[in-house]
């Protein structure tokens, strides 16, 4: 994981830092906790070539807060990985997994910033719809976003 951000792409639109491994093992301790407590479902996306056992991380999902009224989703990708479609065929998966383990879910959202275009095309290919730009909300949102959308049963593009 501290491997994969070292990638100033992935740095720039990340919403933590992880800068060695120390910082890489509390991220995967504080997800672990998150998850005891049902309130983030964090998973590693593993790319595995012939021969490799455990495989290369290629990227990461979450689904946030499975039990509220509207859970959102995210995802970011390794630099390696970048243009395979990994991101979109992750966050499908995930996307389908929580609306069959959660059927009181019946929306999703992901949002981004507005200058992440390529975000814009991971969450259409992943079937998450446009449905607004979300004003800047600093501190903790310093630029405008996108907010979008799946709906259960509805499929957007592939």
């Amino acid at each position: 994981m501290a491997e994969a951000y070292r990638d100033p792409v992935l740095r720039r639109w990340a919403a933590v830092t992880v800068r060695d491994e120390a910082e890489a093992l509390r991220w995967v301790r504080r997800q672990r906790d998150l998850w005891a407590k049902g309130e983030r479902l964090a998973f590693a996306v593993l790319e595995r070539q012939p021969g490799d056992g455990e495989g290369r991380l290629a990227g990461h999902v979450v689904l946030k807060a499975p039990h509220g009224a509207e859970p959102e989703v995210g995802y970011w990708t390794a630099a390696h990985a970048r243009g395979r479609r990994v991101a979109p065929r992750a966050l499908g998966t995930l996307t389908d997994w929580a609306f069959t383990a959660f059927p009181g879910v019946t929306r999703l959202r992901l949002m981004h910033e507005v200058e992440n275009t390529a975000s814009c095309r991971v969450a259409e290919r992943a079937g998450y719809g446009f449905d607004t730009v979300l004003p800047a909300a600093p501190p903790d949102f310093p630029h405008d976003g996108h907010l979008h959308v799946r709906v259960a049963g509805v499929r957007g593009p592939a």
